[in-house]
């Protein structure tokens, strides 16, 4: 599969020594294909979750798009360390790991806490979020490719934040009952983001304790600050020393909802999703990657 600037070009050192058949759609069923390389980023990965779930056949990141966080998460930092990590699949090197997904559920706007969520669901690999990181990554995602590709993400911080107000924001987190939840944080916020990996916007650390196989996602919250302090807290956020700041709340949860007094944007690996309320979980081993 071929993101934006990916070719069949791309697919040549692969094929490479190899007597393989190669296919160059999704295949219908699992029993068609051994394996499918997906040469793009996140955005690419995204949108071909549901299909690869739905297989459950070994997928292969070569990160050649703008925002390669998933690729990273797997140590597949390069086209040369995926074309390593071929290599070694195509020898039986056992180089496949089961993962989890995070999945966003749209809810219905006044839905109770009881109420069953509206069926339709987004699978994420990386990071969804509601708030300011949202509105990045939608100015992001208008620039050209090839400066997305080279600190998006960052250029893009300076104007969403000039633009952006605190958004009041009710995290709630299961109670008691089966279907029940309880407000775990209700306040204004800038930032509310619900992680698989550690890394967004090509290699902010917002989730350094995240692990893509513990059944949980982490939540990181950010309170209102001053903007000049947001901006120059974000420096942090590279390395993943941001967890101290008073403002920064962070914790681990299987399952989450998230309200706001107006319907906001929802991004997850920087696409735009649905908007608010909605209901967050982790879909257990659903996916399986081949790693380097």
């Amino acid at each position: 599969m071929f993101g934006l600037g990916a070719s069949a070009i791309d697919l040549k050192p692969f094929q490479r020594n190899s007597e393989v058949t190669w296919i160059t759609d999704m295949p219908a069923h699992a029993e068609q294909a051994e394996a499918i390389l997906i040469f793009g980023g996140d955005g690419t990965v995204h949108r071909y979750l549901p299909q690869l779930v739905r297989l459950r056949i070994p997928v292969l990141v070569v990160p050649c798009g703008s925002g390669n966080d998933f690729a990273r998460a797997l140590n597949l930092r390069t086209c040369r360390d995926s074309l390593a990590a071929w290599h070694r699949f195509s020898l039986g090197g056992g180089n496949v790991r089961t993962i989890d997904l995070g999945v966003i559920r749209p809810l219905i706007a006044g839905q109770d806490a009881g109420e069953a969520p509206a069926p339709h669901e987004h699978y994420f690999c990386c990071v969804g979020g509601v708030g300011l990181d949202a509105e990045i990554a939608r100015q992001a995602n208008r620039l050209p490719r090839w400066l997305r590709a080279h600190g998006g993400y960052v250029l893009s911080l300076p104007s969403a934040l000039l633009q952006f107000a605190p958004v009041a924001m009710t995290i709630s987190l299961p109670g008691a009952g089966p279907d029940a939840f309880v407000a775990r944080s209700a306040k204004p916020m800038m930032v509310a983001a619900f992680a698989n990996t550690r890394t967004y916007g090509g290699g902010m650390k917002v989730a350094p304790r995240a692990r893509l196989d513990d059944g949980k996602l982490d939540v990181c919250i950010i309170g209102p600050m001053n903007k000049f302090r947001l901006f120059c807290l974000f420096p942090s956020v590279f390395f993943g020393r941001h967890l101290s700041i008073p403002e920064v709340e962070y914790f681990q949860t299987e399952r989450l909802r998230v309200e706001t007094e107006e319907p906001r944007d929802v991004y997850a690996d920087g696409e735009y999703v649905c908007r608010t309320p909605i209901e967050v979980s982790v879909a257990r081993g659903a996916l399986r990657v081949i790693t380097a």
